[in-house]
Order: structure tokens, then sequence, then C-alpha cells
């Protein structure tokens, strides 16, 4: 029996017998406006019965439409030999990871799942469905004290738990820009206890079978040793953690993804910084403490709100994050500012989320538009700095 036939038997059989819980197909073989980025599936139950609830996600938009069993099956078996070159495919015991190509050529790999768990039946209205959820006990969030071994959440670590998955939700939304078919690099910077590090590791090693490297990076020395006896406890073997500086590690020569959350100051500036020099493909980062500027800030147009130390703190940290956007667009990056998690957790809640398209191309308006902004508030900028060989060579 071929490869594919025998896809296409274990999908008919899965659906037939409602195991099929979660598919999700990314990184489409012909990427145009039609073609969504990424699209997942799901089972939803409806008042005529079940049926497979299909989201495509676009640019700017997000789709749904529904089928019945059997047209999800057919539907489903050719959006992943024809039209999309990863898929993975969540049944009851079982994860199937489909890579497939243009000439036709599929690969499957298949693991089986310790934690066997029922069919998910959803109803229609149901709230969005968490990357990592509870009543499914995961082994680091049970050792970090997140979970029971029975899966259940603590009431004290709710927050902490929807932080998680958060983080998670917006690596999943870019990691097609991280590459294909190579072991990815990734350093977490100022990553402390590494509740992100460890769940990113998980997403991607155990979940996704990417081929990882990942560095947690802290000041802390015995923050540092704690992580590496989890990470060895529990056979984490391409995950490590090293005590080191932001400013100072320079013991990589490339990286494909850079992390840093609540990196106080300047300190952001510092891993933006080796990002772009490492040329990552997806850089994340929650800044804290933006300091820099708010002395610096003296324009009298600006009085209303620079004679007001609550809001003169509030433009200064506004200003600093808006400028360490415009100065990634200037390379070519793609920016969004995005909510991190709800105020009410934290006031530290925005996240720079950059991603690097296939050629980096160096935005002239943008720096104007950097340059007079900068030149009206009277400040100078550390990223701008540690950029510098960047903008002049474009320039």
């Amino acid at each position: 029996m071929s490869t594919t036939t025998q896809l296409r038997d274990e999908l008919l059989n899965l659906i037939q017998q409602q195991q099929l819980y979660q598919v999700v197909l990314s990184s489409p073989m012909e990427k145009n406006e039609a073609t969504a980025k990424k699209v997942t599936v799901r089972p939803v139950k409806l008042k005529e019965g079940l049926v497979y609830q299909f989201e495509f996600f676009f640019d700017k938009k997000v789709l749904h439409k529904n089928h019945s069993l059997a047209e999800a099956e057919q539907l489903l078996f050719n959006m992943i030999t024809l039209k999309y070159k990863q898929s993975l495919i969540k049944a009851e015991a079982l994860h199937i990871h489909v890579l497939a190509n243009k000439q036709g050529k599929i690969t499957v790999k298949r693991k089986a799942v310790e934690q066997a768990r029922k069919p998910a039946v959803l109803e229609h209205n149901r709230s969005k469905m968490r990357i990592f959820e509870e009543g499914k006990p995961i082994a680091f969030l049970v050792e970090l004290g997140i979970m029971t071994p029975e899966g259940k959440v603590h009431a004290k670590k709710q927050d902490k738990f929807r932080q998680i998955n958060r983080f998670i939700e917006m690596v999943d939304d870019v990691v097609n820009y991280l590459p294909k078919q190579k072991q990815l690099k990734i350093i977490d910077f100022g990553c402390g206890k590494s509740y992100l590090t460890f769940a990113l590791y998980h997403y991607l090693a155990i979940e996704h079978h990417y081929e990882v490297d990942i560095i947690g990076l802290d000041l802390k020395a015995d923050v540092i040793q704690f992580c590496n006896k989890l990470a060895e406890k529990l056979k984490y073997n391409h995950l490590r953690f090293l005590v080191g500086d932001i400013a100072d590690y320079n013991d990589v020569a490339h990286a494909d993804m850079i992390v840093t959350l609540h990196a106080c100051d300047t300190a952001t500036d510092a891993a933006i910084g080796k990002a772009v020099q490492w040329g990552a493909s997806v850089i994340m980062s929650v800044p804290c403490c933006q300091h820099e500027i708010f002395p610096q800030l003296k324009q009298p147009v600006l009085s209303s709100i620079l004679d007001q130390g609550l809001l003169k703190e509030r433009f200064a940290s506004l200003a600093t994050d808006g400028m360490r956007g415009q100065l990634l667009e200037v390379l070519g990056y793609k920016v969004q500012m995005l909510e991190f998690i709800d105020p009410e957790h934290t006031p530290k809640n925005l996240m720079i989320r950059a991603v690097k398209p296939n050629k980096l191309v160096f935005n002239e308006k943008k720096w104007n538009e950097y340059k007079q902004f900068k030149e009206f508030i009277g400040v100078s900028h550390t990223l701008e700095h540690l950029l510098k060989p960047f903008l002049i060579k474009n320039n």
C-alpha cells in the first residue's frame, strides 16, 4: 500500500470513528491572496449533527466554513496532499505530521500520544480552543506547578496558564516564517524561570516535531541551574540554559528566532540588535522599563503631556516602542504591536512581533518618517546606534 493511500484510509477512519479533534495546515504551496496562510479544522456540534469547521486565516481576515464528515474527509485529504506543505493531524492517542511538496511526494511521521484523550465534540459557540488545554496533563506544566498530575490548572496559576497560551498563540501565527528543513536556533534572552521557554520547546519540538536548539539566557545562576535540571528531567535534549548578559552574548553567529520578555530598558534594544545582526526570521519582544528617552523629552509643543509626570512616562514608553518597531520596518521587517496579556495582569503588556520576509528591502519612506519623529521630540535612541551598520549600508 502506498504512503498516500495509507494516509487517506487512516484519515477516513479517524473521521468516521470521530477520533479526529484538530488538524492544522500551514505553509501553502501556492502563495496568493486567494490561499489561506493557515487552516485549522475541528469538530463542531450543530443542531443538525456533527460537522467539521474549517477556519481559514488570511492576512487581514478569518473565514469559517462547515462541512459534513464525508465532505471533510475529501477536502482535508486534498489540502494535506496538494495544497499545504505541512499538516498536523491530532487524534485520540495519535499525532500524524505530514510533509508534502509540489512534486507530489509526501512524508508521514506518526507519534503515539501518551495521554489518550476523547475526541473533542464542541459546541458551535464554544470559546477559542487553547493550544494547551486544561484536562490534558502536560509534563512541563506539571513540573512547573501550573497543572496537577491530572491536568487541572491550579487556581492561583490561571493567569500564568493564560499567559503561556497567549504566547504560544502568537508563536503559532508566525511559525511559517521560520526556516524549513533545518534545525532552528532559538534564543530566549532574560528567560527567568522559563515558563515560556519550556512552552516554546514543547510546542515546536514535541507538538510539531521541529528540530530545535533552544538556549535560555539569564543572569541568575540559581534559576539557570533549576531550568537545566528540569530540562534534563523532561528529556528536552535540545534545550539548555546559560548564565549571561544580553549585551555580552556572542556565542552564536546566527539565530532563527529571538525572544525577549520584560528585558529592562535598553536590554530590549540589545536583544533586538542581536536579532537583526544574526538574521532572525522572528523577533518577539515584550519591553519593560523604557527609561532611556524620558529625560531627553523637552519638546514645548508637547507640554500638555510632558508637564505631567505620569503622562510623560507613558508617552516615553509608547514613543520608545514605536521607534523600535519603525526601525525594524526601515530594514524591511513586518512589524505588529500586540497585546500580550490582559492589562489587569500586568501594565507591561505590549509585544513587538517582527517577522522577516523572504527578502529584506530597505524602506526609505519609513526611514524618513523615523528621522522626522526623532528630531521632533529631540531624542537619541540606543537601537538606532546598534543598527547603524545596517542603516549606513542601505543609505
